[in-house]
């Protein structure tokens, strides 16, 4: 297909963009002392060479109390020359390139800025995201940061960077002064509507005045603060409108705050979900709009701008899993684009320790200044045994060195856990990993062999040179006390189909694995979307009893852990499930162990750890569910070795991790062997 409005030109305030793509701003900490680095450089100008129009880097600190020290510097001259050589980079491979920035007001933690620095805001509210309560801020302080972004905006035009853009969303400064929540002020930078867009009118001023009349300005802007009190999509509309008359160039709209309670990139969100924030504000200016949040599909992205919902589309995310996005759309080849997942894992939880980011599905993203210069491999003859993430990625990889490849599968299917893995709500995307396995499989020419599980004899026999082991795991169980009534299945059994659970589950462990089976099993077990959206459309049933339903399910489902449930998350990761789980009435018991298991109950004990007091329950049940963690299915690649067959082991049969694990020991085999 011809994704013809995806690759239109368009201008934005003189500046020239060949297609209608442009990667957001993302902290990926690449910069760890402020200046460009060749990591930096090379992961940037990977994706400059993958076709993107307008790469957005950042965010970009603009004075010693708005953010991390371990991001993009703008705070003085000494920075520039090395940005320089950034930026010339990015134009030689054909894209242009913006710096936003950045100030994250209460936003910014205290641990990740200069000693003795305090995060300073429009009031001193507390903020649930860095659990910090920041100082507020002067009149004197606040036009101190106001000159300080006209000054980054300066050094950012010095530094060769196309266009600036301010950042007004997420609930990051200038979004903490436009609202009620957090600006508490009685003088003219607070109370009224006026009030308080005071400073982000001065702060476009500012920029604006240090740039020029003819350089871009853009501004990142919260299309709804999804906050309780806070501005909706109406105000985000007036304020839109305010900040074209104020001279901004373009306006690309996200979603709400970090502290919303409302999802706002993993995988509960839908596929564009955020898109309708963008047209409220695109129907009522004149200037540029880009839509944001989920948008994975080059087909989505035409329909995006076939139907006038945006301007542009700005993605984040999808350009980290795969630097070629743009150009696989616009050769006709979307199905070869490796999808990003929603996930988080590898880069919004690796934020929360400071760490650079890397992706769960490709194992090169923040890497490619170590891989730049890898050369073709001499030939060989590779078995993967295993068609898990680990043995795909291992085969594309391999194959794409010059290796030739074959795969053997014992089951009929590609994939591994990754059919299981995507079963939950919220991980529908994972299937997409398994699509882009399955095409480039087939396109890298690797032998896929299905129902083949092989001994470790035919494998010594069969004349490969070297032979990767890529099986997985088997997950653990433990002998219950009590009876032998209650069926007892694994949590994969359940995420797989081989079994269906009764009404009154008891699901032991409490793990990532624990909390995603029993969303999975509520919701089984209550309405479906397609059901909600039939009853709303005919208007078969009233609003709230359709309410009513939805939160709501027909099972009884008791998670019990010895340890504290849901703390096997990856930071930010975990709690839209936990706030699921809860929505729909699944009983959590922390800190608790199974006594006896009866003939249709479980009798549990629960120890509060600031107690010494033991409390029993009966719950009763019908099914046991266990979530109890995995083991490594490293048999065969201890007798292969022991046959003297050069051997590797990679994925969850050599260490149980999570995807990410699988797919970068994968990476960095491929690239060795």
């Amino acid at each position: 297909m011809q994704f013809i409005r995806l690759f239109t030109p368009i201008s934005i305030h003189g500046l020239e963009l060949k297609n209608r793509v442009i990667m957001s701003a993302i902290h990926h900490l690449y910069t760890p002392e402020g200046f460009a680095t060749d990591r930096f450089n090379r992961y940037y100008w990977r994706r400059a060479e993958g076709g993107v129009g307008l790469i957005m880097v950042g965010g970009c600190r603009i004075d010693e109390c708005g953010g991390a020290v371990s991001m993009i510097s703008l705070t003085s001259d000494v920075t520039i020359p090395g940005y320089k050589e950034f930026t010339a980079g990015i134009h030689a491979r054909g894209a242009k390139v913006g710096a936003q920035l950045y100030h994250a007001g209460r936003y910014a933690h205290k641990r990740a800025m200069p000693e003795d620095v305090e995060a300073l805001a429009p009031s001193s509210v507390y903020s649930s995201y860095t659990r910090e309560t920041p100082r507020e801020m002067s009149v004197e302080e606040l036009k101190g940061i106001v000159a300080a972004w006209a000054r980054a905006a300066g050094r950012a035009k010095a530094s060769g960077f196309d266009l600036v853009e301010i950042v007004g969303s997420a609930g990051y400064l200038i979004c903490q002064f436009l609202s009620p929540v957090t600006n508490l002020r009685k003088d003219e930078y607070g109370g009224s509507w006026e009030n308080r867009t005071r400073f982000a009118r001065e702060v476009v001023a500012a920029v604006r005045g240090a740039v020029g009349p003819d350089y871009p300005v853009g501004m990142r802007i919260a299309g709804n603060d999804f906050i309780p009190g806070s501005n909706s999509n109406a105000q985000a509309v007036d304020f839109a409108r305010l900040m074209e008359q104020c001279g901004v160039d373009l306006l690309n709209v996200t979603g709400g705050w970090h502290e919303s309670t409302v999802p706002q990139i993993t995988g509960d969100l839908p596929a564009g979900g955020y898109t309708y924030l963008a047209k409220n504000i695109k129907a009522t200016v004149k200037i540029p709009v880009a839509a944001s949040n989920r948008i994975n599909n080059p087909m989505l992205a035409e329909k995006i701008l076939a139907l006038g919902v945006s301007d542009l589309v700005s993605l984040g995310r999808p350009l980290i899993a795969d630097p070629d996005w743009v150009n696989k759309a616009a050769i006709g080849h979307p199905d070869e684009i490796r999808r990003c997942v929603a996930c988080n894992q590898g880069c919004l939880a690796k934020t929360f320790f400071a760490k650079p980011i890397e992706c769960l599905v490709n194992g090169s993203a923040g890497r490619e200044y170590l891989l730049t210069d890898i050369e073709k491999a001499e030939p060989k003859n590779l078995l993967v045994v295993g068609a898990g993430p680990a043995g795909c990625e291992f085969a594309i990889a391999a194959t794409e060195r010059g290796h030739a490849v074959t795969i053997w599968e014992k089951e009929h299917a590609i994939g591994g856990q990754l059919a299981m893995v995507a079963t939950p709500p919220g991980k529908r995307d994972f299937n997409g990993l398994i699509d882009y396995y399955r095409g480039m499989l087939q396109k890298s020419g690797v032998n896929v062999v299905l129902g083949k599980e092989g001994c470790a004899q035919e494998i010594a026999n069969a004349g490969f040179d070297a032979v990767c082991v890529s099986t997985g795991m088997v997950p653990k169980s433990f002998r219950l006390p009590g009876e032998d009534r209650i069926p007892v299945y694994s949590a994969y059994d359940i995420l797989k189909g081989n079994a269906v659970a009764g009404k009154n589950v008891v699901l032991i462990g409490g793990g990532s694995v624990g909390c995603e089976t029993a969303q999975f099993l509520a919701h089984e077990a209550s309405i479906t979307p397609e059901q909600v959206y039939f009853l709303l459309e005919h208007r078969a049933e009233e609003v709230s009893t359709v309410l009513e339903m939805m939160n709501r399910t027909d099972r009884q489902i008791s998670i019990v852990d010895i340890v504290k449930i849901g703390s096997g998350f990856e930071p930010g990761t975990g709690w839209p499930v936990l706030k699921d789980l809860k929505r729909l009435g699944v009983s959590k018991y922390s800190f608790s162990e199974i006594l006896h298991v009866g003939a249709d109950s479980v009798v549990i004990q629960s120890i509060a750890p600031t107690s010494d007091n033991a409390e029993k329950k009966t719950i009763l049940c019908d099914t046991i569910v266990m979530a109890v963690g995995a083991a490594p299915n490293n048999t065969l690649f201890n007798e292969l070795r022991e046959l003297g067959v050069q051997v590797h082991n990679i994925g969850d049969s050599n260490q149980i991790g999570k995807v990410l694990d699988a797919v970068r020991s994968a990476t960095e085999l491929a690239n060795t062997i």
